[in-house]
């Protein structure tokens, strides 16, 4: 029986074992406490590893800290937390549907409402830039700084592609996880991706042709390899993986591909570096694969006490507010950063200054790493003023709308 089925001859009550950690309103406040982590993480993470280098013609163009620096490669392993994200995705998406099945909402119906909230953030963000952009071009913004921005500004969008594909799947998703259970919905996933690698590592002299990784490659990579996450998700939700031995399983596991893989030539990165040959996240690896298994056992193993943490309502309410305007923080956080340090970049200008520290130089040693710290806490605050002002929060109360 699907989460849907179940839910509408039960009705609206919630298993127990879904009500572990949940506060009076329904909400999983550990789950809520994890999505709240991965969402800072892709914020953090991008900002730190994005460097604007000002160049000699005034344009601002991309650079990778870790390119110099690669020992700062597993730092990437806490802020790379797209497979994180999908996990409580996945658990989200399973508790509205069946949310919304009690309240005699059908499965299109719920589709349509929960890819409907997506439209008008986006629609603000393209909307928006479209018109800086324009307006930027005609004072005689050097065309490395409008490549960059565009870049910029668009990169975060492909996220969503997977994420509504998997969305509109969940309805068949529980009734496959029903049938088969995660394990063995995580096989073929698992192989589709290391086709995948195994296509895009081929030397140019294989001697058998393989099927050419410009048409299918990339997009079978990105959903299967986000759909194991977002399985695990699910069958969160559904109480299916539950307990401390499941939990170790899946970060021993993870932690021990992850160490098998960068023994086998995989990079140690979990994101992409100017020069290396392979990306784990481009399309997604094993590696990235192995990464998200590894932190969701953490994440599982931690969700109690995370729960208990957050029953205040002092430490919940950050965390609340954050995941109502979750989707506005990642459309708009790399925005903040390009925003600010092209206006820096205008008023060095103007006072007659060189690159700002941090901002518009190159990113080769320690004292980069230390000034962009120092400039994150204006980028919190631009961040939540943008949001602020373009986002809209979402409902109080509802149980896994978002």
């Amino acid at each position: 029986m699907s989460l849907l089925d179940r839910q509408r001859t039960e009705g609206t009550a919630t298993p127990s074992r879904l009500r572990a950690g949940a506060d009076g309103g329904g909400r999983d406040r550990g789950v809520d406490g994890l999505r709240a982590y991965a969402i800072g993480g892709v914020v953090f993470g991008h900002w730190l590893v994005t460097a604007l280098v000002l160049g000699a013609d005034g344009a601002l163009r991309t650079a990778s800290p870790l390119a110099a620096m690669p020992a700062l490669a597993p730092a990437t392993w806490l802020f790379q937390t797209l497979g994180l994200f999908f996990f409580v995705s996945g658990y989200a998406s399973a508790r509205s549907l069946r949310s919304a099945a009690g309240r005699g909402l059908g499965p299109a119906g719920w589709l349509g409402s929960r890819l409907g909230r997506l439209g008008r953030p986006v629609s603000l963000l393209l909307g928006g830039w479209l018109a800086v952009l324009a307006v930027a071009a005609l004072l005689g913004t050097p065309a490395g700084t409008l490549r960059t921005a565009a870049t910029l500004v668009v990169s975060p969008l492909w996220f969503l592609l997977p994420l509504v594909a998997l969305i509109a799947a969940t309805g068949p998703l529980s009734r496959a996880l029903d049938r088969y259970g995660p394990v063995r919905l995580a096989v073929p996933a698992v192989a589709l991706v290391t086709l995948s690698d195994l296509v895009g590592r081929v030397d140019e002299g294989w001697p058998v042709p393989l099927p050419g990784d410009g048409v299918w490659r990339v997009p079978v990579a990105v959903l299967a390899g986000w759909l194991l996450p977002y399985l695990l998700g699910m069958a969160l939700a559904d109480g299916r993986l539950g307990g401390r031995r499941v939990a170790v399983g899946l970060l021993l596991g993870g932690a021990a591909g992850m160490v098998v893989l960068g023994w086998a030539g995989y990079p140690v990165s979990a994101v992409g570096v100017p020069g290396d040959g392979m990306s784990n996240l481009d399309p997604p690896s094993l590696f990235a694969v192995c990464l998200a298994l590894a932190q969701i056992g953490v994440a599982l193993l931690v969700r109690p006490a995370l729960g208990r943490l957050l029953a205040r309502p002092g430490r919940w309410a950050p965390v609340d507010r954050l995941n109502r305007v979750a989707m506005g923080v990642y459309l708009w956080h790399q925005s903040t950063l390009l925003g600010v340090t092209a206006l820096v970049a205008l008023l060095a200008r103007l006072a007659g200054a060189g690159a700002v520290p941090g901002l518009h130089t190159a990113p080769d040693g320690a004292g980069w790493v230390a000034a962009r710290l120092a400039w994150l806490p204006l980028l919190v605050l631009v961040l939540a003023v943008l949001v602020g002002r373009t986002g809209r929060d979402r409902p109080a109360g509802r149980q896994y709308e978002r």
